[in-house]
């Protein structure tokens, strides 16, 4: 019988390993439910069942700190950025790749999608690269509840109403081409057009 994803996760192991890592912040079962909702949400889409583990621990440990951040356990030192498109493939990892690059420690950015896909867009990947980003820890993640509480500034991009409200946030909607199916030459001028928005996005935030 073949293994399937789920078999191939070690929960004793990272159960064990992320409960160390939060000593004093949560509980063990509340580790084991952030990796409980990590492995729901990465298994349906995952295409390589080989790397499942490592980005369930990622996922996990994202989900644990901004939960912490969320409720005032652990503090914030620099403003949380989360940028939110459809599949979590193309403009949000954009820019949630760019704005870590031009404010290096001065942002924290995460991204997500309100239907993500399975894979990164190649051709983003392509494009940052001839940036000198690599999309080398970046992977297609749902939006939960705890990252948006989490967040002090949101930008959606092409979602909609799949993109959820929550008051008190800074919200903002740009109006982005989708780099679904398009050429390098098009996703070129998709990632310069992030880019503008995102250095007026760090001027407007004093960064």
């Amino acid at each position: 019988m073949t293994p399937s994803a789920s078999s191939s996760v070690d929960p004793a192991g990272l159960l064990d390993e992320l409960s160390y890592d939060f000593d004093g912040v949560f509980a063990p079962d509340e580790v084991a439910d952030a990796i409980d909702q990590a492995r729901q949400a990465l298994e349906p889409g995952a295409t390589v069942s080989t790397f499942l583990p490592v980005l369930i621990k990622r996922y996990a440990r994202e989900l644990l700190v901004a939960s912490a951040q969320a409720d005032g356990l652990v503090a914030k030192p620099v403003p949380e950025l989360l940028f939110v498109c459809v599949h979590n493939a193309g403009r949000s990892q954009l820019a949630a790749a760019l704005a870590a690059h031009l404010a290096p420690g001065k942002v924290h950015v995460r991204s997500a999608g309100s239907r993500p896909s399975g894979e990164l867009n190649p051709v983003v990947v392509e494009a940052l690269a001839e940036r000198g980003i690599e999309l080398t820890e970046a992977y297609p993640k749902p939006l939960a509840e705890t990252v948006v509480h989490a967040a002090d500034v949101i930008i959606t991009m092409g979602c909609g109403d799949e993109c959820p409200y929550f008051p008190g946030k800074r919200y903002e909607d740009w109006d982005v081409a989708d780099p679904d199916g398009a050429s390098l030459e098009s996703v070129r001028d998709i990632r310069d057009d992030i880019q503008a928005r995102i250095t007026v996005l760090l001027r407007d935030l004093d960064l």
